[in-house]
């Protein structure tokens, strides 16, 4: 289980804030839409107590000629987090994109890269290793095809404008390293196979951790791996029994509730946390099937996506008094 600072079990229930990970590469900006304290306030009323906020390496480094990076994305990053801890939210940092070599990151890639995402968690550790409402997410979205890889890093390949290109890939294990390289005691979410979606053999390639803080990363959508009560039942409770579980994202497509409202019920049972994707309008480009966006405006107007989420917290908030 995760526990607060009372040693209390704590379940972390909230959203997804997708921005930070895209604007910052092309545009003087560093989120998409309001980071102010008015809009986690709107956030806040939907009975969260945790915020995901995906990132880019190359901005956090300011690296490889992305528009907004360095000092003062760095800047910004530290003090979104600390308005979205004046709300008393938990806050997961994701190492969302992150590429090799002078390739700027723009997309996903398959796995973090040896060439920086190691010098981002040492920076990234170094900046909150004493906020202890902080959890690392050290990589998305694995989508390589080895479990010996995803632990320990290999030479990989990612089509990139119809071009193959192989680099070499950091593994959980030395993501893990470069946090506690630093002193920092941080909980790390580690997301498994297919897009944090198959998480079978989490266990037995489970990375060493003095300090033994490591979270599983679970995602699920109605349209990906693992998307059914059965696959829950066989591959995500017996996890959850002996590693705590955040569903760093869920969410579905055709902008309806019906997967959430199977799979939120279930994660109560078992103690699973839950985040949805994503905070971020309809009203401002976003689709609550493509996106999934959970909101058609900053002012927190559900979509119909988007209510389930909203309503089911505000039940549980309610149940818990």
């Amino acid at each position: 289980q995760l526990v607060n600072q009372n040693g209390q079990s704590v379940r972390l229930l909230g959203v997804d804030r997708s921005g930070a990970e895209y604007e910052c590469v092309t545009s003087h900006q560093v989120f998409d839409g309001p980071s102010s304290a008015a809009s986690v306030k709107t956030m806040v009323s939907w009975h969260i107590n945790s915020v995901r906020v995906p990132l880019n390496e190359d901005c956090w480094l300011g690296i490889n000629g992305v528009v907004t990076g360095g000092a003062r994305y760095r800047a910004q990053i530290v003090s979104y987090v600390k308005t979205l801890e004046s709300f008393g939210l938990y806050v997961i940092l994701d190492l969302h994109w992150a590429a090799p070599g002078t390739y700027k990151v723009a997309t996903q890639w398959p796995m973090a890269d040896a060439d920086h995402s190691p010098a981002f968690w040492r920076s990234m550790a170094t900046t909150f290793k004493s906020d202890h409402a902080v959890i690392f997410d050290v990589f998305n979205e694995a989508f390589i095809k080895s479990w010996p890889c995803w632990r320990s890093g290999c030479q990989a390949s990612f089509g990139l404008n119809g071009t193959n290109v192989y680099y070499r890939t950091a593994g959980m294990q030395q993501l893990v390293d470069a946090v506690r390289s630093t002193g920092a005691t941080t909980p790390l979410m580690l997301g498994g196979l297919q897009f944090a979606s198959d998480e079978s053999k989490w266990r037995k390639f489970e990375p060493k951790d003095p300090d033994h803080q490591l979270v599983v990363s679970f995602h699920t959508y109605s349209w990906g791996n693992c998307n059914n009560v059965a696959c829950w039942n066989a591959q995500i409770a017996p996890l959850a029994k002996v590693v705590p579980i955040v569903t760093g994202e869920f969410g579905e497509d055709n902008c309806i509730d019906t997967y959430d409202l199977t799979y939120m019920p279930w994660a109560d049972q078992h103690g699973v946390s839950y985040l949805g994707w994503t905070w971020d309008a309809t009203n401002q480009g976003w689709d609550c099937s493509g996106g999934p966006a959970l909101i058609k405006n900053y002012g927190g107007t559900p979509t119909a996506y988007g209510v389930a989420l909203k309503l089911h917290l505000a039940q549980l908030a309610k149940s818990s008094g």
